[in-house]
């Protein structure tokens, strides 16, 4: 009897460990949205011939980039509890000043970092505001959306800045190792944020200020210094992504960037974060991004109107949040 008993205990173990496997797998944040992920791919490749062209999915690739890139700063200020909706004008600010220090005969790289630069400016006065001034994050990022936009529009006249120099395409029609360069650079962002976010205190925190922020400062953490640098990276992967559209368009667009911070949202959203904070997983905002891509590419090739097309976004956006929350509950 004992010699059965210790077979059957040897028999269950395996089983035990499989069960633990699968229900580690079910329960991470990035499950659901890479299911979701392959069920779109496979209705969207079943609707239209088109959409399995080389062609096509490299440009998809390339149009999830930007918004992908976007969405690595988006997720930070969501994981915190926060929100910013200043991404897309900072955007295109960024770009438009990158595009016009260079067309006035400034050097690439000099111009370059400027608009990083200001995107990081722009990023920390949101994060002040919201950290030390304690404004709600909605409102202050609305605010800087419309000062971003309207400096943008009041610097270009309102009109696209031409003239910039060849070698500046690269960075958003140039090739790394057959890779387009889009898709390196957001790559590397993703790297970057990943290491960051699950492998140093810092990003610790920001699960822990999004989870319980009075908790967190109970604990000795310095709250408010954490959220300035996690909108001044937000601030930073704007900047980035208008590096990428400047160089893609090969022009200064002030008007560039509307409505990519719902895009940006519903990247983060879409990739299994809490609209509330304190959980998500960088690597599902990337998910979330391409899905996003797909659904657009899809419905673009289907002939949707770009109008419908924003009305099935938002209810995407309402749908994923209702399937997070019941997560959570």
């Amino acid at each position: 009897m004992n010699t059965s008993a210790s077979t059957s205990d040897v028999n269950s173990k395996p089983r035990r460990q499989r069960r633990s496997r699968w229900s580690r797998l079910v329960h991470s944040p990035v499950f659901f949205p890479l299911l979701g992920f392959i069920a779109v791919f496979i209705v969207m490749a079943l609707v239209n011939d088109n959409f399995l062209l080389p062609n096509n999915l490299s440009n998809v690739a390339r149009q999830g980039a930007i918004i992908g890139i976007i969405a690595v700063g988006m997720s930070f200020a969501i994981f915190t509890g926060g929100i910013d909706l200043s991404v897309g004008p900072v955007m295109a600010l960024s770009g438009t000043i990158m595009a016009g220090l260079m067309a006035g005969g400034w050097p690439p790289t000099v111009a370059v970092i400027v608009g990083l630069l200001l995107g990081m400016a722009f990023g920390a006065f949101n994060g002040a505001c919201v950290a030390f001034a304690r404004m709600p994050p909605i409102i202050v990022t609305l605010a800087t959306m419309g000062i971003a936009r309207g400096l943008g529009l009041i610097y270009t006249g309102g009109y696209p800045i031409s003239g910039l120099p060849a070698g500046f395409a690269f960075f958003g029609r140039g090739e790394v190792l057959g890779i387009q360069a889009p898709i390196v650079i957001m790559l590397l962002v993703y790297l970057v944020a990943y290491v960051v976010l699950h492998h140093t205190a810092f990003g610790r925190y920001v699960y822990a200020i999004g989870g319980n922020e009075e908790a967190t400062r109970l604990t000795g953490i310095r709250v408010p210094r954490f959220k300035l640098m996690v909108y001044t990276i937000s601030g930073l992967t704007a900047a980035i992504a208008g590096l990428v559209i400047t160089s893609r368009l090969m022009s200064g667009q002030p008007n560039a960037g509307t409505g990519f911070e719902l895009d940006a949202i519903a990247a983060v959203v879409l990739g299994g974060a809490a609209i509330a904070g304190g959980r998500g997983a960088i690597l599902g905002t990337l998910v979330g991004a391409m899905l996003l891509a797909i659904l657009n590419n899809g419905l673009n090739l289907m002939g949707v109107s770009p109008y419908l097309q924003d009305v099935v976004k938002g209810g995407i956006i309402l749908l994923a949040i209702y399937i997070g929350r019941g997560r959570n509950a």
